[in-house]
């Protein structure tokens, strides 16, 4: 059974496609697609093609809303070999390592006080893009996670709570 679109969409969202889009009422089938669309874990499939990815953008908010935006790529590991960008350790949880940057820690900071965290895989070359929005900790030991990235300072777990492939218009394609 599908979920109700509040399950699915915020107020806000659901007010912006009533205010912009009036005549595209969801109908129950609509809602069963959206249901689908917007699932709340990691198939087999897309942990292929997140674990594939060399960067990704994440998205983070202060309390107050202030939002940043950063890129997270890779490093080679202190064995010269290269470390992977994101791992997905099961279908509802992914990891990603933070390694020497500005020393500002705007998403390091916004995640302290503000869990929820946006994340966009994108794929020039074929014209994919998926989003990942879930919630964030900061992982400070080094445990299992040392070992696939040796340079880290610290790591990023993310519960997922939601993931949706989003249209490829516009994307540009690059090799």
């Amino acid at each position: 059974m599908a979920r109700d679109l509040s399950d699915i969409f915020h107020a806000g969202e659901l007010e912006a496609q009533r205010r912009f889009n009036p005549a595209a009422a969801w109908s129950g089938r609509a809602v069963e697609a959206l249901d689908r669309m917007f699932r709340q874990a990691i198939d087999e499939e897309t942990a292929f093609f997140i674990e594939g990815r060399e960067f990704f953008f994440i998205a983070t908010a202060d309390t107050q809303g202030r939002c940043d935006c950063s890129f997270r790529g890779t490093e080679p590991g202190l064995d010269g070999q290269p470390q992977p960008a994101v791992r997905v350790i099961d279908p509802t949880t992914l990891v990603f390592p933070d390694y020497s940057g500005n020393r500002l820690y705007n998403s390091l900071g916004n995640l302290l006080i503000n869990p929820r965290i946006g994340l966009l895989f994108m794929d020039f070359a074929h014209g994919d893009r998926l989003r990942v929005n879930g919630r964030a900790a900061i992982v400070e030991d080094q445990g299992d996670y040392g070992r696939i990235w040796s340079t880290a300072l610290r790591y990023v777990r993310v519960g997922v709570e939601q993931v949706f492939w989003n249209c490829a218009r516009r994307i540009p394609r690059q090799p």
